[in-house]
């Protein structure tokens, strides 16, 4: 694959690819560079290891032959060889984890083109080719898999402790297995068996979406969109037309990921897009933190807490921008955004050298906001981040979810116990590790900013540097939060009650549903986000009963309604309930 396919693929129309062309130069003349100064550093990875057993599981690929390429995958051989957790396993022992056909393919953007030691995606396959759900490693039953290199991280274990922390919390984020790697008869260091992050009951739990389903709640979900580079098999999405900061020349493009650009329908394409369009015009509103009409409504804003925290807790330079993941089930289950799971945390816990990366100190996402040097990247975070971040009800909930988690997931002994755990289950195995690669361990490896001369004086900066970092954020979020914190009520009047609507969101016709408990007088309309009034439905003196009326999206004017959030409003004197309704045409 050419440098090129890492921003463009042949899926990506000519009018994205002029419009990021900018943008992309210099991210692929950086990229060049670091090329240029790996090829200048001599690594010797030729080093040859006596390896003939280890405590941790054995993985063995044969290509017979065959290079292992970024596109397309080959077929190959994997055996796995795992007695258990209590017992040594040997390279002589037979295959009894796993022992069939597998697709290989190089994965990653960056680090596949300047990291000798390559990381690869796998697809456990049947004898003809077909996907074959296996469990490896004690992982749930599936097909797709990730075998991670850890190389710029010396410590080996970033994306394994953040992955534990997230999941710990309540997060799904891939499970790891370590293992050592022989490919095609040569020993390849320490891997991490991961998930990819996929729509399955036992990763990102949503429903699953057919091509066939194209109305009413089948077709509001589940979706997997992500921001990201432009690299992997396919590529489609789509550009939101709110630039990241005032004037950018970049743009955010949203990518499909479930379901994949070539399986998602017209109809679901068309449905996701107008939903993140009209969260994206809320956000854009003076209205975006309304009690009543705010993200809250189509934000999960627990999960965006959680990302949040995650992210800063290893001030993550990628977090937000790239590998960046939101998912959506059908309405009848919880149908709004969610923020995850998290992915690629090589680069943080002070990993990198460039966007404050190395400073324990400063939010992440407010450097992104303020730094002039950050504003020439190609890839920026979505301008709705930083509203979020200054919103003093968000703030609130970060603040009381920090509270919670520092007791327990996030305190020093929790993270440094899974840190030790993780380092002495590896501890023979890392000696291997760098003996192979063995221009690691005190070598500037892009983007290190400390370079330790040990293992050990890695895991303890590492350690260090977390120390500092959670101390740092306790601080922060002491200060006084002093803006009014708004939340959602809806009042409970005993005269009438307005039901939720349903379909919600529509796009031919919702059906407004109320109850009466006594004669009254009462009023239903519908009101945009702006507080104008769109349509009376009904105004008269009522009876006590149950009622339904039926609205197509029609203004009193005859018109049609745009995308967006509105307001159905039951009213009576001063009295008033409110809910909202989603319209998608």
């Amino acid at each position: 694959m050419s440098l090129d396919r890492l921003f463009f693929d042949r899926r990506l129309t000519l009018k994205s690819f002029k419009e990021n062309l900018l943008m992309n130069k210099l991210h692929t003349i950086v990229l060049l560079f670091l090329l240029l100064i790996t090829v200048a550093i001599p690594l010797d990875i030729n080093s040859q290891v006596n390896f003939t057993s280890s405590n941790m599981p054995i993985i063995v690929i044969d290509t017979y032959g065959q290079t292992i390429v970024d596109d397309p995958r080959i077929r190959a051989h994997m055996g796995i060889i795992f007695n258990d957790n209590q017992s040594r396993n040997f390279v002589i022992n037979p295959f009894n984890n796993y022992d069939g056909w597998i697709s290989i393919e190089i994965r990653g953007s960056s680090s596949q083109y300047f990291y000798p030691k390559k990381q690869y995606a796998v697809e456990t396959i049947d004898s003809v080719g077909n996907n074959l759900n296996v469990s490896l490693l004690g992982l749930p039953e599936e097909n797709d898999w990730i075998l991670h290199a850890p190389y710029s991280d010396k410590t080996l274990v970033r994306n394994a402790l953040i992955y534990q922390l997230s999941n710990d919390i309540g997060r799904y984020a891939s499970r790891c297995r370590f293992c050592e790697l022989i490919l095609n008869g040569d020993y390849q260091g320490v891997y991490i068996l991961m998930e990819k992050i996929k729509r399955d009951k036992n990763r990102v739990d949503i429903a699953k979406l057919n091509p066939e389903e194209i109305s009413g709640d089948d077709l509001t979900g589940g979706y997997i969109i992500k921001i990201d580079k432009f690299a992997g098999e396919e590529i489609g999405g789509w550009v939101s037309p709110y630039p990241p900061y005032e004037n950018a020349q970049q743009t955010i493009f949203y990518q499909y990921h479930y379901p994949k650009p070539d399986d998602i329908a017209t109809e679901q394409k068309q449905y996701i897009k107008d939903f993140i369009a009209v969260y994206e015009d809320l956000m854009n509103s003076s209205q975006f933190n309304d009690r009543i009409t705010g993200y809250h409504t189509i934000l999960d804003v627990e999960s965006f807490v959680d990302y949040f925290l995650l992210n800063e807790i290893g001030k993550n330079v990628d977090g937000y921008r790239l590998s960046a993941f939101m998912y959506k089930d059908k309405d009848s289950k919880n149908g709004k955004i969610f923020m995850g799971p998290i992915w690629d945390f090589n680069l943080a816990f002070g990993n990198a050298d460039y966007y404050d990366g190395w400073k324990s100190d400063g939010w992440e996402i407010s450097y992104f906001k303020k730094s002039p040097d950050f504003r020439q990247d190609s890839f920026q975070v979505p301008f709705w981040w930083c509203k979020l971040y200054n919103d003093p009800y968000f703030q609130r909930q970060v603040q009381k979810r920090w509270q919670t988690l520092r007791e327990n997931h996030f305190s020093q002994d929790y993270i440094f116990g899974i840190m030790d755990s993780l380092t002495t289950y590896t501890s023979e195995a890392v000696e291997r590790n760098f003996q192979k690669w063995n221009n690691i361990i005190g070598h500037w490896i892009w983007p290190n900013y400390y370079v330790g001369q040990s293992y050990q004086e890695e895991v303890n900066w590492m350690k260090q540097w977390i120390y500092y970092r959670i101390n740092w954020i306790d601080q922060e979020l002491e200060k006084e939060i002093t803006s009014e914190i708004q939340t959602e009520s809806v009042p409970v009047i005993s005269d009438f009650m307005l039901m939720p609507n349903y379909p919600n969101p529509f796009n031919k016709v919702t059906i407004l549903q109320y109850r009466v408990s006594k004669s009254v007088y009462l009023k239903l309309e519908i009101i945009d986000l702006k507080g104008n009034r769109i349509a009376i439905l009904c105004n008269r003196f009522h009876e006590p009963g149950s009622y339904q009326i039926y609205w197509d999206g029609i203004a009193e004017n005859g018109s049609n309604v745009g995308n967006s959030i509105y307001l159905v409003s039951l009213s009576s004197g001063r009295h008033s309930q409110i809910r909202k309704v989603l319209y998608l045409k």
